[in-house]
C-alpha cells in the first residue's frame, strides 16, 4: 500500500480525533512532505498553498494541522499561522529519555513472540534494507517508524505505545537528516536483525540494552546540529 493510501498509525487516527477520513489523509500526506524535506524544521505553512497541494479543501488541511500541533509537531501562533517545530537540543534530549523510559517499560512487557510475529518482522525489516540500499529515505523512515511499532504493539500496552508515538513524531523530521549518512542506514538495518534475535530468544534484558544502543546513537548523531535551549528569563 503507497503512502498516500495510508489510513495512518492508531495515534495518528487518535489525533485526528475520529475525523473524516480526508483529515486522516491529509495528516498522511504532511507527515509525508515532513519525512522528505518538502518542509522543514522552522518552515511556515500556509492552508491555501497547502490545499493545492493535497489536492483538498481547506477544511481537511485546517482539522489536520489542529492535530499536528496537538502532538507539538505544529506550532500556531493567532494572525500568523502554523509553522514546523523546531526543537532545541534540550528538548530532544527530553524526548530521548521520555522514549527511553516508556521503551523499556513496553519492551519488558513483550510475551514471547511466535514464529509468523517473528516472519513479519523480519519481513518487514527486509524491506528496510531495500529501501535503505536504494536510497528512498522517506520509505526507509515510515518502515523504520512500521517496525519499531510492530514490536512495541505486541506489549499490549495500547496506551503507553500511543504516548511513545507522540513522542516519536516530535522528532521524526530531524530523523530523516540521519538517515541520509549510508553508515546510518546500515547500522539501523543491522541493529533491527539483532533486536529481532533478542526476542526470538525471549531475552528481554538484551533487547532492552540493543533499543538503547540503537535509540542512543540517533540522539548523539542528531544533538550537536541543533542549537542549546534558550536561556531562561528573568
Amino acid at each position: 500500500m503507497g503512502t498516500s493510501e495510508r489510513i495512518g498509525t492508531p495515534a495518528v487516527a487518535a489525533a485526528a480525533g475520529g475525523k473524516p477520513s480526508s483529515v486522516r489523509r491529509a495528516i498522511d500526506q504532511i507527515r509525508t512532505m515532513l519525512r522528505s524535506q518538502e518542509i522543514l524544521p522552522g518552515q511556515s505553512l500556509r492552508q491555501e498553498a497547502l490545499a493545492e497541494r493535497l489536492g483538498v479543501s481547506r477544511v481537511p488541511v485546517r482539522e489536520a494541522l489542529k492535530a499536528l500541533e496537538g502532538e507539538g509537531v505544529l506550532h500556531h501562533r493567532p494572525n500568523v499561522g502554523y509553522t514546523v517545530a523546531r526543537l532545541s537540543a534540550d528538548e530532544l534530549r527530553q524526548a530521548y529519555l521520555m522514549r527511553a523510559a516508556l521503551e523499556t517499560v513496553v519492551l519488558r512487557e513483550i510475551p514471547r513472540l511466535t514464529t509468523g510475529q517473528l516472519a513479519e518482522l523480519t519481513a518487514l525489516n527486509e524491506r528496510i534494507a531495500e529501501a535503505a540500499a536504494a536510497p528512498d529515505v522517506a520509505l526507509m523512515l515510515e518502515l523504520n517508524h512500521e517496525f519499531h511499532f510492530a514490536v512495541f504493539r505486541h506489549s499490549g500496552l495500547n496506551l503507553v505505545v500511543d504516548e511513545i508515538e507522540r513522542v516519536w513524531q516530535r522528532t521524526e523530521v530531524y530523523r530523516t537528516v540521519y538517515l541520509y549518512d549510508e553508515a546510518s542506514r546500515r547500522r539501523i538495518v543491522r541493529e533491527h536483525r539483532q533486536l529481532i534475535t533478542a526476542l526470538r530468544r525471549g531475552s528481554t534484558e538484551r533487547a532492552v540494552e540493543l533499543m538503547n544502543a540503537h535509540r542512543d546513537a540517533t540522539r548523539d548523531t542528531l544533538a550537536p546540529s541543533l542549537s542549546p535551549a534558550p536561556a531562561p528569563t528573568t
